[in-house]
Order: C-alpha cells, then structure tokens, then sequence
C-alpha cells in the first residue's frame, strides 16, 4: 500500500468549531467545489446550488453547524481568517432574504431549508458523505461529492491528489508509517523525534515558514485558552451548558493584572501549584479551549476540533507549571512530536469519530499530547512511544455519543479527562523501561483500528445510541 505524506500542519490546522469533520471539513470540501467551478469557468453560470449531507453529516449536522460550514464555505470565507463575530450575521442574512453571493461575489437564490438536503443514507466510501450540485444558465446540472475523512481532512472518491501526497510522502527524508519505523530511524541518525519531523518538514517547507505557521498555531492555542478563560455565560445550541472555565479561572487566578494572553501566561506561573490546583488549571485550559469551540469559536484541530483541548492543556501545563523559562523552541517541539503521532494513528487507523467513536479523537489527542510532553521532559524515543501506547490503551472503545448532535455533553469534558491522562501516561512512560513493555505503539494503532470496525454504528457520531439516546433534551 502506498502511503501519503502527512505533514504536522496536516493533524494541527486552524479552523472553526465545533467539528473539524463535520464543520470544517465541509466548509474546506465547498471552497474545493468552488475552485473546481472556476477552474472550467463554470462559476459565474450557475443558477442555483444545492448540497446534500449524508450519514452522520446528516444525523448530527445541525448540531455540528455543517449546514453552516457549507453556506460559509459557498460564500468563499475563510476558516482561518473569517472574522468570528461575523458569522451570526452572514447566515442570517441568507436566512431572511434567500440570497448567497458565491465565492462572495456571484448572487444566487438560497434557501437553507431547500437547498440544504439532510439525508440519513451513508454512501459506502465514508460515513460522512456530502454532494454539491448546481444547475446552470443554461440548465446543465453538474455535481461533485466530496468526503470528510476526519480533522479536516476532504477527499474525493477518486482521490486525484493522492499521487501528489505520495510522491512528497517518498520524497521524505525520513518517511515514516509506524512506530518501529520512527524509532528506527531516530537510533540510527541519533535524533530526538522532533528532530527527525522537523528534517521532514523541511523537504516541504523552509525554516522561517515553518517556524511562523507553528508560532501561529501556538498564538491560535493561547488565545482560545484566554478567551475561554475570560467568558461566561451558556453555550448555544438549546442544552443551556454553562460554561465552567470563566468560574474555574476566577478561582484560580493571581491579583496580578495583565492585558495580553501572553502576559497572562506569566501571571499563571506566579499562582499556587499543589496537586488539587494542578488537575484544576488543566482542566481549565482544557474546558476553555472546548467551550470556544462550542459556540463556533476558532480552535487548532488537534487533531480534530472535538478533541481541540487536550494538547493545548497539555503544553500550557508544561509552560505554567514544569518550566517557567519555557519559550517557543519548546513549543516548537511538542508540536512537531504531537504531530507525527497523530499520523502515526492516521495511517494505522483514523482521527474519525464517524469511523472509530470518540478513542479516535480524544485518544489520539491524548496520545499525541503524552509523547508529545515526554520528549519534552528528557524522554527517550521509545519512551515517547510507550508515553502515546499507555494515553491511547486507556481510551480504548471510547464511544461518540454526543447529546443533541452537539460537541458539548460528553466531548468538553472529555478533553479534560484526556489532558489528565496524557500528562499521568507521560510519568508512566518515564518512570518505565520501554524494552519491557508488554503492548507497542503499533499494537495499540492497530487494535484501536479493529475495536472502531467492531464498534456499532450507533457509538460513531450518529447519536443514535449510549447518552444521546440515554438523555433527553427535556432533561437538559
């Protein structure tokens, strides 16, 4: 099997919530459609566009906000760059007056409750399936379905990029697709894992853009973690969640002011640090992140955006308590660690809750996120590896079952309970000798992979089994 370069800007990219599968991912596969038209001059003869959401897209759509991601994707914003306090506004007004510019410039007649087909069938390539059609000036109908695979990845049936990602995947210096192949290569070149990422990342890119698109990634994390911290209220979508971060931070905080998210940062190191405080500020930075993703705030999908708070807790964690002089060298580290374990699981499994329940999601976070802070803490290669085995064992079978089609009840939490056990699986792994582990990287990608095929549909981000049928919204 040829296998496709992933590179850590792949399993780390900045984006919209509350879900890199179902909002951000249909939000990229419309600016795809979009580039598509334009490229056979297609675009400014449409008359009329309809999208069809299949399988889970369908079943929890709504409370993903997927019918959202496609108007905002069709209006040809961006996910990245879209100003979050205009996003109420831009849907409204194709609400109320039935109009879409297309690639913000071209006026069709839209109604979201036509033109947006939800439709329970699963297509046979990928549980998370959606179709663009438009019809033309001159009545031609023309069509595309697109695929969204998990963490914002979008793919075509017929995946004519895949020759290109496999190309720049053998154009690796250091082209890994398991864990034995990464140590391998880390022993018999005498690097640290960070160290060997970074070497392929730069067959893609120089050091000055590497280096900016990870500082921004990280500024993306402190910022959402700030802003979490720093608002109160109910998170949309009818549970009325309160949100819990505002309270926690106010409890926790120094009298120390700051103005920015960095100075806030160093305020955090200047606070009581025993045991009890500890779990409270990862919890914190954890919930935050997620209840920003909640009410469609930007997050780094990390690797998705339902599990976007687990590695941000976790290298906050390092900042404010394990090292006050920690800088962005550090972060750079545990980013490019994190990342490569998350392709590690991408290849030998998925980052798809659709496809493998919430362990392919908050178990990989927390695997990336423990090897990713055991480098960090002077952990050897294998060591980081068994650090990324012990985080992802023990979410094995983790079911999706979100309430209401919302990445609210259970996923906020989760991420907190993920951030915890990374940190613990990272002590395990230094404190342990990595040649008598019983249970390899490898082994655990690939039983995860067997446990998700195993998994009934019902626990695979349909809401249609475990607490989302077990709780009603009436409760809530």
């Amino acid at each position: 099997m040829e296998i496709e370069s992933i590179s850590v800007f792949d399993m780390l990219k900045i984006g919209v919530g509350p879900s890199s599968s179902h909002t951000l991912g249909p939000w990229r596969a419309a600016e795809r459609w979009l580039a598509r038209l334009n490229s056979k001059n297609n675009l400014e003869k449409v008359e009329e566009v309809e999208v069809h959401l299949y399988g889970s897209l369908s079943l929890t759509g709504k409370g993903h906000a997927t019918d959202y991601a496609v108007m905002l994707g069709l209006l040809g914003a961006d996910p990245e760059l879209i100003p979050i306090d205009s996003i109420d506004s831009l849907i409204n007004t194709i609400k109320n007056e039935h109009v879409l510019r297309l690639n913000g410039t071209y006026k069709i007649t839209f109604n979201p409750k036509k033109h947006i087909v939800f439709n329970r069938k699963f297509l046979p390539f990928h549980a998370n399936g959606l179709k663009f059609q438009a019809i033309l000036k001159s009545g031609k109908k023309i069509s595309k379905t697109y695929y969204s695979i998990g963490g914002g990845f979008v793919i075509s049936e017929e995946r004519k990029n895949a020759k290109r990602k496999v190309d720049m995947f053998n154009k690796f210096p250091f082209p890994v697709q398991k864990g034995t192949e990464l140590l391998d290569f880390c022993k018999k070149e005498g690097l640290m894992i960070s160290e060997l990422v970074l070497e392929n990342e730069k067959s893609l890119r120089d050091d000055k853009t590497i280096d900016h698109e990870l500082e921004r990634i990280w500024n993306t994390m402190l910022e959402c973690m700030y802003t979490g911290c720093h608002t109160e209220g109910t998170l949309p979508g009818g549970l009325n969640v309160k949100r819990r971060a505002f309270e926690m931070h106010n409890k926790l905080k120094s009298d120390i002011p700051y103005t920015t998210p960095e100075e806030w940062l160093q305020t955090i190191r200047q606070t009581e640090v025993k045991f009890r405080q500890i779990l409270q500020w990862v919890s914190c930075f954890a919930l935050s992140v997620n209840e920003v993703n909640a009410s469609l705030g930007r997050v780094v999908t990390a690797p998705t955006n339902g599990s976007a708070g687990v590695i941000p807790a976790v290298l906050m964690y390092y900042m404010v308590i394990e090292n006050h002089a920690g800088n962005f060298e550090h972060v750079k580290q545990f980013l490019l660690v994190a990342g490569e374990i998350g392709s590690i699981f991408k290849k030998g499994a998925t980052i798809s809750a659709a496809m493998g329940g919430c362990q392919a999601e908050i178990g990989v976070s927390s695997a990336m996120a423990a090897g990713a802070l055991t480098e960090l803490l002077g952990g050897t290669p294998e060591q980081v590896l068994m650090a990324a085995e012990i985080a992802m064992e023990h979410h094995l079978g983790l079911t999706c079952d979100p309430i209401g089609g919302l990445v609210q009840i259970p996923c906020i939490e989760r991420n907190s309970m993920g951030a915890i056990k990374a940190i613990n699986a990272a002590e395990l792994a230094l404190g342990s000798d990595p040649s008598a582990a019983k249970v390899p990287l490898d082994k655990v990608v690939q039983t995860m992979w067997e446990t998700a095929k195993d998994m009934s549909s019902k626990y695979k981000e349909t809401s249609e089994g475990g607490l989302a049928v077990g709780v009603f919204l009436s409760d809530c």
